[in-house]
């Protein structure tokens, strides 16, 4: 390391390549492993606080780099989105993983990058933590540079990039997506436009205050508290944006805006310190801050997943908020609801029983596969919707719902939880519902089907199923079925698009004011009259995202068996309610006297898939809905440690309805 430093010394060096140098000593083997990083770190402090020749060799480089590359690109673009739009970013992202881009070598956002060019660099950086940082701050000693009367050329680049962000923040705060969610921006001054007029006016006055006291009419309070106004307003676009609906480009667009105003408070923070005091100590934090900030940013600026999910947050919790509040209607509080979702149940079962027969009579057509996937799309979609128009329920469908109302009951401060017994509570309820919803439907399929098959062999006088397709239906339900856990697996994995389709169709609704829409058409008020019109659109409003996950998860169920064919690949779909209905068909096939261990495993096998199909649609849509409010795993452990212990403490609350009052 000493003999690195030694290289500074040399006349007209190349400050960049020596400095890369120098970070690689830093830099450990194992990115992770904060500690050798820390010790590293001393190590450089150690060598610079008893090598003054050494010291002022690097901390001459560091001030020639600063003082001639050009700052603004690195303040205003590194960690903040462009305007391009999600999918142009998320594009460029993409090229630029494929094909780097080329590096200016004037500017200090290339010099950044090719000192810290690795993805992972950001785990140690961050890792040792910010004292580290500052006391290698401290070691290089900047306060013994001889002061300067006029200001460095350092602070006019960022003061300069504080005046390109405050445009773009007045800018962005006009946008007309903003101004339809809030439409107080038009009516009265904007913040936004409000504080690009405070900071041309801070920026005016600073070289004039440099090394002397601050005035009151010249410091950055006024600027600062319209900053806090321009969160607010915010703030209240994203609560409108969470009740009315939201889109992928609003969310961009206010996750940039909040971008600019944080890069715009830490500029802030550091001039207001070298302000306060010019030899540069007060402004040491908040410098320490902005580095890990952008050496983590660089070195995500290609990453995708990150692009994804800082972007699509807000329309998860608006999408997931929708299936929460349809989930509430599959928790029961009451006895009365309890039966009344036994009843809405049977309803379903009653339909997955003809939907049942319908898919095998199809299957017997032997049309082409394309011809047939489309029937059977057909038959599971439109089925699933004429169970929703009738108030049934599909048991299955209630894990993606219940899953994003446990959420929706979870602060969104911190990931903290309120109520950790009524949250207890809530899970229980869950659970009995869901059970009483499986054998609602289970226990109405399964008889109604033998009973069609039965019906269609006393009319025809031949089985509905031959006996060998009837030990097929039996084989392919067994819970020693090769592939018949991973078939359920694949239909809770549906199970959970469909719930995420449903609550996007609801926002989408919401957001496009579909209903308000439909009540301008003319003809079909003239048709139907004003009062029908009315009934139709809130009906659509209300219903759109329930027929539309329908209908798509009838697709994704029909459509799986044809994918497979299509890749090459052995993959089919398990549903508890149809299976429990082929075996209810297989048992009269096989004159009610299947082999008593197929019939065994058969059965196993309808359970174990009922089992994994709410498992695996349960944990999808909760992982979902947690992530949209950021709850921490810390949090989610206690409530998991709550609902065993409550689990053993009073374990009817799982399984049977609350006893009458009194």
């Amino acid at each position: 390391m000493e003999q690195i430093l030694s290289r500074f010394l040399t006349p007209d060096n190349d400050c960049t390549p020596l400095l890369a140098l120098l970070v690689d000593e830093l830099r450990p083997a194992d990115a992770r492993d904060t500690e050798s990083a820390r010790r590293n770190l001393q190590a450089l402090c150690y060598i610079l606080s008893t090598h003054p020749e050494l010291r002022c060799g690097l901390r001459d480089c560091l001030t020639t780099l600063v003082q001639t590359h050009r700052h603004t690109e690195l303040y205003t673009a590194t960690g903040i989105l462009p305007n391009s739009g999600f999918i142009a970013e998320g594009l460029h992202r993409i090229g630029h993983t494929l094909l780097p881009g080329v590096l200016d070598p004037g500017l200090l956002r290339s010099v950044l990058r090719t000192l810290f060019d690795r993805s992972s660099d950001r785990h140690w950086v961050i890792g040792v933590g910010e004292d580290a940082w500052l006391h290698l701050i401290e070691a290089l000693r900047f306060d013994e540079l001889p002061a300067s009367d006029s200001l460095p050329q350092s602070l006019t680049e960022i003061l300069g990039s504080l005046r390109v962000l405050s445009y773009w923040i007045a800018a962005c705060g006009m946008e007309p997506e903003l101004l339809r969610l809030q439409p107080s921006l038009e009516n009265y001054e904007s913040p936004f436009v409000a504080q690009n007029r405070e900071t041309t006016a801070y920026i005016e006055a600073y070289p004039h205050n440099w090394c002397k006291p601050v005035a009151e009419d010249a410091d950055d309070r006024h600027l600062r508290v319209l900053y806090s106004q321009c969160q607010d307003v915010i703030q209240r676009v994203r609560k409108n944006a969470a009740r009315n609906g939201t889109s992928i480009r609003l969310t961009y667009h206010l996750q940039r805006l909040r971008q600019l105003l944080r890069r715009s408070e830490q500029l802030l923070d550091i001039l207001a310190g070298l302000q306060a005091d010019p030899g540069g100590a007060a402004a040491y934090p908040p410098m320490v801050r902005l580095f890990t900030q952008l050496v983590r940013e660089e070195c995500l600026r290609n990453n995708l997943v990150r692009h994804w999910r800082q972007n699509t947050e807000l329309i998860a919790l608006r999408v997931t908020d929708n299936a929460g509040q349809h989930g509430e209607h599959y928790i029961t509080d009451t006895r009365e609801e309890y039966w009344s979702m036994a009843r809405s149940a049977m309803i379903g079962g009653f339909v997955i029983s003809f939907m049942a027969c319908l898919k095998i009579v199809l299957a017997k057509a032997e049309m082409p596969p394309l011809t047939g996937a489309i029937a059977f799309c057909l038959n599971y979609g439109l089925g699933f919707c004429l169970i929703h128009i009738l108030h049934g329920t599909v048991a299955t469908k209630q894990p993606a719902m219940t899953a994003n109302a446990i959420a929706a009951s979870i602060s969104e401060a911190g990931g903290k939880l309120r109520n950790i017994e009524a949250l207890t509570s809530l899970i229980a309820r869950t659970c009995r519902s869901q059970i009483i919803a499986i054998l609602g439907n289970v226990g109405i399929a399964i008889p109604l089907s033998a009973l069609i098959a039965f019906a269609v062999l006393t009319i025809s006088g031949e089985h509905f199923t031959s006996p060998e397709k009837s030990q097929h239906l039996l084989a392919e339900q067994s819970l020693i079925h090769s592939g018949a856990l991973f078939y359920a697996a694949i239909a809770g994995a549906c199970l959970f698009i469909s719930g995420l389709i449903s609550g996007y169709y609801d926002n989408y609704a919401a957001y496009n004011r579909i209903p308000e829409r439909i009540l301008q058409l003319g003809w079909p008020k003239r048709l139907l009259g004003e009062a029908r019109m009315r009934r139709v659109a809130a009906y659509t409003g209300d219903n759109l995202g329930a027929l539309a996950g329908n209908l798509l998860f009838g697709f994704l169920l029909g459509g799986t068996t044809l994918f497979g064919l299509l890749v090459g690949l052995p993959i089919d779909i398990r549903h508890v309610a149809f299976s429990s209905a082929f075996i209810g068909i297989a048992c009269v096939g096989l004159d009610l006297a299947p082999g008593l261990w197929l019939f065994f495993w058969a059965a196993l096998g309808v359970a174990a898939i009922g089992f994994m199909n709410l498992t695996v649609s349960f944990a999808l849509a909760l992982n979902v809905a947690l992530r949209s409010r950021e709850v921490s795993d810390a949090q989610w452990k206690t409530l998991a440690r709550s609902v065993v212990a409550h689990l053993f403490r009073q374990p009817r609350d799982f399984f049977l309805p609350p006893r009458k009052a009194g």
